[in-house]
């Protein structure tokens, strides 16, 4: 049987469960996911740097864990919180059961808990830090849980981001490549990389601390702006790289990306009650009024009060009307504040990665 563990969140809630995975404690932003599919996307997820992640589908674990869907090279979550943990996993392609992905690299969880009870918790208070342990009082938890940094304080860009440039290749590796492209590293997903790929072009990867001098050597045709965790306010040296790029290359962004580029213009952004997790939030179009159904993961949004005249908003949240797209009137630059790649989610805006490469290919 396995030990107790206990959730506890500052405002004092304890939620009592059964500890799995790894041992130890873990101190993040607490959110939920609303994706009935997708956990082991979820756990590489470089955008969950930093917190604890609360699945809202009751069962997970129940397909176990392959070597095909991580979105990076390490579980990126701090701790992961279910109702029922799937001990025996059935699928072809599973290598692995969740507690024993979770228990090689020391990400403790805790199952039998109830996730819909923490879900509404965050939805009336708004988002808030908790504990994970299985070896301390609810009284020591809370005490040790206030030591810890305000999430909105840390560059969790920087701790997500590639040591160095590399070339994502493709299988088959693209003999004639259609386009450069560079993607600005701040916590991307290989899914954007593969989907690039996909389409004929040759992928480089740079940090997201890399000048715009250094970008515009590798020569690409395009630039995208990659997703990312944490407080766009304290990523000021993308911004500066962002601006420099401005004009000189076609630019796409994508969820972070598209907070660099409205900043790079002056605008602001904001922190979201509870924010945006989950593969079924409903996105307008507004040049079209078509609806999308989106895959979204963000706890940040763009201050549409803020924009300059340069930006204009292309797509909007039917749920609470935060800005969801941006694009410049004049300039080859647009961006989405969801994810275009999904993984998990629907495939509905798969197409704007033609989109850029349209831009992309009258720019040249």
């Amino acid at each position: 049987m396995s030990r107790e563990a206990i959730l506890v969140l500052a405002d004092g809630s304890v939620y009592r469960g059964h500890s799995f995975g790894g041992e130890g404690d873990a101190c993040g932003e607490v959110v939920f996911n609303t994706s009935m599919t997708g956990y082991q996307e979820m756990l590489t997820d470089p955008s969950y740097a930093g917190q604890i992640v609360v699945p809202t589908y009751p069962l997970i674990g129940n397909y176990g864990i392959n070597k095909q869907d991580f979105e990076s090279n390490r579980i990126q979550v701090r701790g992961f919180i279910v109702r029922e943990e799937c001990l025996q996993p059935n699928h072809y392609l599973s290598a692995q059961t969740l507690h024993e992905y979770l228990a090689e690299s020391g990400i403790p969880g805790i199952s039998g808990v109830d996730t819909r009870a923490i879900t509404r918790k965050l939805r009336s208070a708004g988002v808030i830090t908790g504990i994970i342990t299985s070896d301390k009082t609810p009284e020591q938890a809370l005490e040790e849980l206030k030591k810890s940094p305000d999430y909105g304080s840390i560059d969790f860009a920087r701790q997500v981001t590639t040591g160095e440039s590399y070339a994502w290749e493709p299988v088959p590796a693209a003999a004639d490549p259609l386009f450069n492209i560079t993607v600005l590293d701040c916590g991307l997903k290989y899914t954007i990389l593969r989907m690039m790929c996909s389409k004929g072009c040759r992928v480089t990867v740079v940090p997201c601390t890399t000048p715009a001098d250094d970008i515009l050597k590798l020569e690409p045709d395009g630039i995208l702006l990659s997703p990312g965790p944490g407080n766009p306010e304290l990523l000021d040296y993308a911004v500066t790289t962002v601006k420099e790029l401005v004009g000189r290359k076609p630019i796409m962004g994508i969820c972070m990306g598209n907070q660099l580029i409205a900043r790079a213009f002056g605008a602001g952004t904001f922190k979201l009650k509870f924010g945006h997790h989950g593969g079924n939030h409903p996105v307008r179009d507004l040049g079209d009024g078509r609806i999308h159904i989106t895959a979204q993961n963000h706890g940040y949004a763009v201050d549409p009060d803020s924009l300059g005249g340069e930006l204009e908003v292309t797509h909007i949240n039917l749920n609470d009307g935060t800005v969801e797209g941006l694009r410049h009137r004049e300039l080859p630059i647009f961006s989405i504040q969801y994810h275009s790649e999904a993984s998990p989610g629907p495939l509905d805006s798969a197409y704007l990665f033609e989109r850029f490469l349209d831009m992309v290919r009258e720019s040249k």
